[in-house]
């Protein structure tokens, strides 16, 4: 039975958000469908909470907090509450696919944002099946720019990324490469994309090694990738990136250390002595002052990577809901997904441009040193 048929959606609450189409549009007043009823929409959120990857899950975690807590001082989207329903998947994609069937039929979810590839792809085909909006703002495997009409990804896929890495590194003279990959969805992607980047570019792959996702010891394919005496070594992983450049540099590594966005953390920042000279892509983000002060405020400390990227996701989310309060329009995944499809162009902290289901944004090439990232250049989309 289709998701939007009469009988499966009964059990479902709809906001038919809305401004009224008299002089209650100038007083901000909900339309009078909506008399009485303030209840709250519910935005799906899964991420891993625990485990490896569980530091930058609650990065993510926290972005969007600040961002409900925002929209709460504001009232919300036309008088309804905003709530974020949190689940722990550890990156795992049968513990995504348990949270997702929980958050869309207990929770009445028609939004469920995503991270890490695996348990994104795993999803996708079940947001297909129920039309349920997906966003990806943390994950960046080829496999997603096709995986469901219903996922949109907030960053471009690893193959884009590294290949605008490879080129830079080609013509700054890398003309070797070794590639330490996670062997996971997205590590692997990594490795796919830069291989096939860099030998375009004229360089060549001397070397590729795999490494455990979630077990930090890196120095068995560190020391098969250095025998091979590359000119650079490209590492594709997602968690433990402070781990890896603190072996790296006790196995005396000559060649530079270079990655995409996922490479970087804000731990292998904070020690020079693992990352100086570290080169990296990255997806181009700022958070304006007030934004970062509110976040130190609250967190402890500056607003990070994937703090931004789902705070960015957040506020495109929450003004794709606004759009369709004004056109008076349900809130579900289809109206969703359609309105995305059409406007196009979302500017909060950076601009996001759907022509596909995987957004075209700015890139940035930094190299790391003496704890700051320093801008080498930039691409526009």
């Amino acid at each position: 039975m289709g998701h939007n048929s009469a009988d499966h959606r009964s059990g479902y609450r709809r906001f038919a958000l809305g401004l009224s189409l008299t002089g209650a549009i100038l007083g901000g007043m909900v339309s009078s469908a909506l008399a009485g009823d303030a209840s709250p929409i519910t935005i799906g959120v899964i991420l891993p909470l625990t485990g490896p990857a569980s530091p930058v899950g609650n990065e993510m975690r926290r972005g969007l907090e600040l961002a409900q807590d925002e929209l709460a001082a504001k009232g919300g989207i036309a008088g309804h509450p905003v709530k974020f329903a949190f689940e722990d998947n550890q990156a795992r994609p049968d513990l995504s696919v348990i949270a997702f069937n929980k958050l869309t039929s207990i929770e009445d979810a028609q939004v469920i944002f995503s991270a890490m590839s695996g348990p994104t792809l795993a999803i996708a085909p079940l947001a297909t099946r129920k039309r349920v909006l997906e966003i990806n703002a943390g994950a960046q495997a080829d496999a997603l720019n096709t995986a469901s009409p219903y996922l949109f990804n907030t960053l471009p896929t690893v193959s884009r990324e590294a290949g605008i890495l490879a080129k830079y590194l080609v013509e700054k003279g890398m003309k070797t490469a070794g590639i330490l990959y996670e062997n996971a969805a997205a590590g692997e992607a990594g490795r796919d994309g830069f291989a096939q980047a860099f030998e375009q570019a004229g360089g060549k792959v001397i070397g590729e090694e795999p490494a455990q996702f979630g077990q930090a010891d890196f120095r068995p394919p560190l020391l098969k990738l250095a025998a091979a005496n590359p000119e650079v070594i490209f590492a594709s992983v997602t968690v433990d990136q402070l781990e890896l450049a603190q072996q790296y540099r006790q196995l005396a590594g000559k060649a530079p250390l270079a990655g995409t966005t996922l490479l970087y953390s804000t731990k292998l920042l904070s020690d020079p002595a693992a990352s100086n000279g570290l080169i990296y892509s990255a997806i181009h983000i700022e958070a304006p002052k007030e934004l970062n002060d509110a976040y130190k405020a609250r967190f402890g400390a500056d607003m990070p990577l994937f703090a931004k990227q789902y705070y960015n996701a957040s506020q495109m989310i929450f003004s794709v809901m606004e759009g369709l309060a004004k056109e008076n329009k349900e809130i579900t995944g289809d109206t969703m997904r359609a309105y995305i499809l059409e406007k196009k162009t979302f500017q909060n902290l950076v601009k996001l441009i759907f022509n596909s289901n995987t957004a075209e944004t700015q890139l940035d090439i930094k190299v790391m040193q003496d704890g700051k990232s320093e801008l080498v250049t930039s691409v526009e989309p």
